[in-house]
Formats: structure tokens, C-alpha cells, sequence
């Protein structure tokens, strides 16, 4: 516990408030009370206290009807069930935006004599296991917004930190300095209670512009702003392969130790600006082979960033030190195709390697990801190999092949029936859940269809410098890790200034022939294909895309 934290001044809540409407209560209000004194004495309960919304005059009520065995906690239930009652009552108060972390009006948090009642407020209360103990609780009762619901639930620790916090502005460093904690762990318990709605936080800023980028069903509003950023970072070059596709194997010297530890406090600097949770992929070549790995890695889980890493097979050991330092959300990997083809772009054995290390991922509990880049030479090989991922991955996805670097050597898919084999994808994934979609022209098709948008490449059509960038190992910031598309550097510039920038602008908008199109707010097609067939990115669209 955070030394203070126990001198929180918890605000008790008034079972008698003075705003209680003067209103009789519904039967659901005391839904508790009922089951445990049963229907015909509460009805004479009602009687005789005319339906008053006073729960002194119930339970002076209900003693009056009983025979005097009712549980000693029944006191004490009353005057929670109406308190839990008011909560719902209150949920107009709580504001639909604030500007900064605000504790939901609803909140309270009383002291209870006796613990476990809150379990007789859940939605199935016959689930509610344990009987009360004649012990002291304190409570955490609120309106949830985001599931517009009352709750209920033990206040722990963290709950009255993070409210004390709140209620008297206290930054989340001076917490972390004074209770010896990585400030990412007072960081996530603002997040926690954030998505439990009994703290309210600001909108996010990162917001798409509404002159070119406009809903047109009611589904499509999620994707004009996005509450989380990654930064996707290439930390080294070095890569024990060397595939034929590859897409940059340009030297550069990585960033020291003190300057990447830097790159993550700009890192939380901006996204805590932006009211946005920040993320780290960790890519490459293998970003397992950086000499610090394990300390920018343990660096970033220190900050609570979302962690991924995208790179290639490692032995158990390697895991297990990742995995004692955080968990990540995924860890992806590639593969071609079949075996033969696959192993011909990548080196012989590769196709083997990876499915031994799928299996492993699933043994330590890992989240895997197979990436495919689609050419002209595997599109036959991506359902079979999809239909052979079956049981061994939780996600695969396809992108389609950019000519830049060594992938200028290979041929993209062909532009003619491209369609038919989005539409061949689609239908095999209605029956292999670990096919995912990642081309954002499939858009395309479930507009047609009358469907919802999906989020396309990164979760909002083409998310280049909108929410994500990429860094390169020597500190130059892209604005898709796919095209040569250099936004600035971030041993010149904070992430802040390199974001809002003209030339990270310029790429969140992406080609002014898109501007218009039904599906544009989860599309725009993909920037490093054009760019690769000559086209002017940023006012010529997809040549794949097939929308009339």
C-alpha cells in the first residue's frame, strides 16, 4: 500500500440523503430484501409502510411483519439496496465529456458493518456464494456508463488510491516516487478504474479530420477517433535471415540504451497529452537480437504500454525471460506459404521452425500471429496454409507486397481477380476462426453487402501517422513502416512535434481521390502498394481497389 493512502478521506455514503426523491419504490429496489423475508411478508411490509421510499420505515416495517428470525445484517441490506437503488437515479449527472480525470458523481463508498452483501446486488444474486460475515467492509458503489448499470463491489486498495488521487490532483509521478512503484503500475490502476467508469477520463485527441474522413452509417463513427497509439519500433537491423522480400536492409546503427529509455518517456509524454493508451511493437530485423532487448522491453512494461514483438523463432529460454518481465499481447511471425515456397523466401527450414515455435507460443500461453505478404507467387497457397494454421495460431493475416528494398526482386499479386480472392478469403474465414481481415479494400465488400466496417489495416482503415508510427532503429520516424515515408526524428523533434507536423498531415489524409468514397473512414487503401506502382500517394488511390 502507498504510505498515506490509508488517511484516503473515503466519502461515506448518506443512506438518508437529502436529494432521495420522495417517490415510492419499485419491488426490484429491494429485490434482496424480498427473497429473504419472502412474498407475503413483504407485502404486508408495503402495507404497512404505505410504500415509503425511507428504507428506516421498511425495516421498521418489515420487523413489525416478522416473527423477529430475520438475519442481523437484514438492517444494514435495506438502507445498501436502496443506496444501490439511487444509483440509477443519479446516472443523469454523470457529464458525457470532462477535460481532465474526474471521479464519477455517482461514486460512493461506505462502511459496512458486515462484508459480502454486495453480492446479493449482482444481476443473479442466487449466484452470490458466500454469507455475510459480521466483519467491516468498505464498499465502492456507482453507475457504470459504459455498461449503463449500478455496481457494487469490496473497495480495494487501489480503488481509493486512484479516487484520493483524482479528487485531490495528485500526479501519478509523485505517487510512483513516493510508493517506490514503476509509474506504469500507478498509471495502469487510473486505466483500470477508468474502464470500471467510477473515473471518468477526456476524449481522446487523436481524431481523424471531418472534412475528408465522414460517417455515413451509425457504425462508422468509431473510427474517426482512436483511444490508443502504438509506436511500432524497428530498435535494431541486425536479422538472422535474409529474405528475399525484405523490405529494408539498410544499415543503421541503433539508438543507446539512455536515448531508447528517452523514446519511451516522449513516448508517455504524448500519449498522456493526447488522452490515449500508448503501445510498443518491438520489430526488426529481430528485435530479439538488440543487446538490450530485455531492458527497453522491461523499460516499456515499467511505463504500461501494450507490448508486442514481431520477429522470429526463439528458444524456451529466451521466452521465459520475456515472458517473467510482461506478457505480450502477441507475438507475431511470418510465413509465405507452403513449405517448399515458404522456405525458398526464407531459407530452408523455416516452415518447420515456425510451427515448432507456434506450438511453443501455445504451450507458454502466448498469443501468436502468422503475417503473410501476398505476390504473385503464393496467392494459391494462402487459404491451404490457412486451413494448416487451423490449430497452431490464434491469427493470420495477409499484407499485400510493396517494391521497396529486396521485395522489388518479386512480383505483387495480380491487379485482375484480386476480388474474387477477397471474396474466396472471406468465406473460408466464416469457418477458420483464426483467418483474420487486414486488407482494408474488404471494406469494399461489406459495404456492398450492407455490413458493417471493419477496422482495416491497423484497426482504422490506413492508420499511417494517425495511430501508429514507426521508428527506425537510428531514430528516423516513418509514417508507415511499409514505404519510405520519413515524417522527422525523434533525436531532433519530440513525438509530439513529428506528429503534428504538415508532413505526418499529409499522410493522415491520404490520396484526395479517396475523399468522398462511402468506405474511406476504415480504408484508404494501401499507401506503400501505390507508392510502389509509381502512383502519387497523396492524390492517387489504391490501384488494386476495385469500388466503381
Amino acid at each position: 500500500m502507498i504510505p498515506g493512502m490509508d488517511k484516503y478521506p473515503a466519502r461515506d455514503y448518506n443512506f438518508q440523503d437529502p436529494m432521495t426523491p420522495n417517490k415510492h419504490m419499485g419491488p426490484t429496489a429491494y429485490a434482496a430484501t424480498q427473497r429473504i423475508i419472502g412474498p407475503a411478508r413483504w407485502k404486508q411490509a408495503l402495507n404497512r409502510c404505505a410504500g415509503s421510499a425511507d428504507p428506516d420505515a421498511l425495516l421498521s416495517a418489515v420487523r413489525d411483519s416478522g416473527s423477529g428470525a430475520d438475519p442481523d445484517y437484514l438492517a444494514e441490506l435495506i438502507r445498501l439496496e436502496r443506496a444501490y437503488a439511487l444509483l440509477s437515479e443519479r446516472a443523469d449527472s454523470i457529464p458525457v465529456n470532462v477535460d481532465r480525470l474526474t471521479a464519477n458523481p455517482t461514486v460512493a463508498v461506505p462502511s459496512l458493518g458486515w462484508s459480502g452483501l454486495a453480492g446479493f446486488l449482482e444481476p443473479n444474486p442466487e449466484s452470490a456464494a458466500a454469507s455475510p460475515e459480521e466483519t467491516p467492509e468498505r464498499l465502492l458503489l456507482w453507475f457504470d456508463p459504459r455498461s449503463g448499470r449500478p455496481r457494487a463491489r469490496q473497495a480495494t486498495n487501489e480503488d481509493l488510491l486512484v479516487l484520493k488521487m483524482v479528487l485531490e490532483e495528485i500526479p501519478s509521478e509523485a505517487v510512483a516516487a513516493e510508493g517506490g512503484l514503476p509509474i506504469g503500475a500507478v498509471d495502469g490502476a487510473i486505466e483500470r478504474a477508468v474502464r470500471q467508469g467510477f473515473v471518468l477520463a477526456p476524449q481522446s485527441l487523436l481524431r481523424r479530420d471531418p472534412s475528408v474522413f465522414t460517417s455515413r452509417r451509425d457504425g462508422d463513427a468509431e473510427f474517426l477517433s482512436t483511444p490508443s497509439f502504438t509506436l511500432q519500433w524497428h530498435i535494431t537491423q541486425v536479422c538472422d535471415l535474409h529474405c528475399k522480400h525484405c523490405y529494408d536492409r539498410s544499415d543503421r546503427s541503433p539508438l543507446a540504451l539512455d536515448n531508447a529509455l528517452r523514446v519511451l518517456d516522449d513516448l508517455r509524454a504524448f500519449c498522456r497529452s493526447r488522452n490515449v493508451q500508448g503501445a510498443v511493437s518491438f520489430t526488426g530485423g529481430n528485435p530479439l537480437l538488440h543487446p538490450n532487448f530485455l531492458e527497453i522491453y522491461r523499460a516499456a512494461a515499467d511505463r504500461n504500454f501494450g507490448l508486442a514483438i514481431l520477429g522470429n523463432p526463439a528458444p524456451r529460454r529466451r521466452l521465459e525471460e520475456i515472458l517473467s518481465i510482461a506478457m505480450p499481447s502477441f507475438f507475431q511471425v511470418s510465413l509465405e506459404g507452403l513449405r517448399e515456397h515458404n522456405d525458398g523466401i526464407r531459407g530452408a527450414g523455416h516452415f518447420d521452425r515456425i510451427m515448432d515455435f507456434l506450438d511453443l507460443l501455445k504451450e507458454l500461453k502466448v498469443s501468436s500471429m502468422v503475417m503473410l505478404t501476398l505476390t504473385s507467387g503464393n496467392r494459391d497457397q494462402v487459404l491451404p496454409l490457412a486451413e494448416a494454421l487451423r490449430d497452431r495460431t490464434d491469427a493470420f493475416h495477409f499484407n499485400r507486397l510493396a517494391l521497396f528494398g529486396e521485395g522489388a526482386n518479386l512480383a505483387m499479386t495480380e491487379r485482375n481477380g484480386y476480388r474474387r480472392f477477397l471474396e474466396e478469403y472471406l468465406t473460408a474465414a466464416e469457418t477458420n476462426p483464426v483467418m483474420g481481415t487486414k486488407d482494408n479494400l474488404i471494406n469494399v465488400l461489406l459495404r456492398e453487402r450492407g455490413m458493417d466496417l471493419f477496422g482495416g489495416c491497423t484497426g482504422y482503415g490506413c492508420g499511417a501517422a494517425f495511430n501508429f508510427v514507426t521508428l527506425l532503429a537510428d531514430g528516423e520516424v516513418h509514417a508507415c513502416r511499409k514505404l519510405p515515408s520519413p515524417i522527422g526524428n525523434i533525436r531532433e523533434r519530440t513525438l509530439g512535434e513529428i506528429y503534428d507536423s504538415d508532413a505526418a498531415q499529409r499522410y493522415r489524409l491520404g490520396p484526395s481521390s479517396c475523399s468522398g468514397c462511402d468506405v474511406r473512414i476504415a480504408c484508404g487503401g494501401c499507401l506503400a502498394v501505390a507508392k510502389s506502382s509509381g502512383l502519387d500517394i497523396f492524390s492517387e488511390k489504391d490501384p488494386f481497389c476495385f469500388k466503381d
